[in-house]
């Protein structure tokens, strides 16, 4: 068995983390750690979390923290760096912050106010590489692993296969991404009130300073093997989990329909997550809600010239926590989907 601890296990990403670590068969959930709330019970705050709720949280430090198999780390972004440095490499960390995701220091200085920590293992298994291979080659026994974000999970399933296979263009790439209100944490916001939220939509984030836009760019150019600008525009849909991520694209002039669809069902077609819809079905959040799983479609507009990608995640299962998990087997050596094949949960 697996000794993990879970930093911030008070907040929804730590929440979450444990909810998917508690039905793992090779996991002992370890020590549960929080900031504001250490000293409360787990109960109280994730009272879903049958089997850990008289479990109480512990301060955020290294001495709570060392000894274990693995560490996950459920932080803001900017305080898993000064946390994980104090832990030796026996320790496997998993980081779902932004910390270590981005491997350029530019970018980090430019999209974030804290010192850049450097890159670790980029921790989407599935992600294609230009001329061949998958992101989890990184991965297998990994000490260090930067979960990705939620909308660059997406947004990279839904565009990369295309990218890869050479079958649309790099440079005019549109994203418009729809989120639950859950992908901005738990702390109180007046604009997530309830009241705020319920039967509206709003944008965010609108003009290309969104914090994901770096990292889309990276793993969409690490498909394509050059260099891929997008424009990515967030929006907040009136619902708790899920992310819809549309995406499009120009074709490569001669491309088919058919040649399109088969870059993707090739893509994907060994992957345990990833799902390629029958043609005419387009994914749905309330499909993968509470799952590990993502759905996938896509279109040719012939009259336009453009790729239409459509993605389905749970923000908080493999938009976060879920992938930890799946990195996590990867890291130990354990099969990759252990503990992780659940369906959704409908209606």
């Amino acid at each position: 068995m697996l000794s993990v601890a879970v930093a911030g296990a008070s907040g929804y990403a730590g929440g979450e983390v444990l909810r998917w670590l508690l039905q793992h068969p090779e996991v002992e959930v370890g020590a549960v750690t929080a900031g504001g709330n250490a000293g409360a019970r787990l109960g109280t705050i994730h009272p879903h979390l049958f089997g850990l709720g008289d479990r109480v949280l512990e301060e955020t430090t290294p001495d709570v923290l060392a000894g274990h198999d693995a560490v996950v780390l459920a932080l803001p972004h900017g305080h898993s760096a000064g946390v994980a440095s104090a832990l030796g490499d026996e320790t496997v960390v998993i980081d779902c912050g932004a910390d270590f995701r981005l491997r350029d220091a530019l970018a980090w200085t430019q999209f974030y106010d804290t010192p850049y920590a450097g890159a670790w293992a980029y921790g989407l298994p599935e992600l294609p590489l230009a001329g061949g291979g998958r992101g989890r080659e990184a991965l297998a026994g990994a000490r260090r692993v930067a979960v990705p974000g939620c909308y660059p999970t997406a947004v990279t399933l839904a565009l990369a296969p295309g990218l890869a296979a050479g079958v649309v263009e790099p440079d005019d790439v549109v994203i418009v991404a729809a989120s639950g209100t859950s992908g901005a944490g738990k702390s109180l916001k007046p604009h997530l009130l309830g009241s705020e939220v319920m039967g509206s939509m709003s944008p965010y984030g609108v003009g290309g300073v969104h914090r994901h836009t770096p990292e889309i760019e990276q793993n969409l150019s690490a498909a394509a093997g050059s260099d891929v600008t997008v424009s990515f525009t967030p929006t907040l849909a009136p619902m708790p989990r899920g992310i819809l991520a549309t995406c499009t694209a120009r074709v490569v002039p001669g491309t088919s329909a058919d040649e399109v669809h088969e870059a993707w069902r090739t893509t994907y077609a060994d992957e345990a997550f990833v799902h390629v819809l029958e043609p005419g079905t387009w994914p749905s959040t309330s499909a993968v809600v509470g799952s590990n799983h993502v759905t996938v479609q896509v279109a040719l507009d012939e009259r336009t010239g453009r790729v239409i990608a459509v993605a389905a995640v749970d923000n908080l299962a493999k938009g976060t926590a879920g992938a930890a998990v799946q990195c996590l087997n990867l890291s130990a050596g354990l099969p990759e989907a252990t503990g992780l094949l659940g369906s959704g949960v409908a209606p």
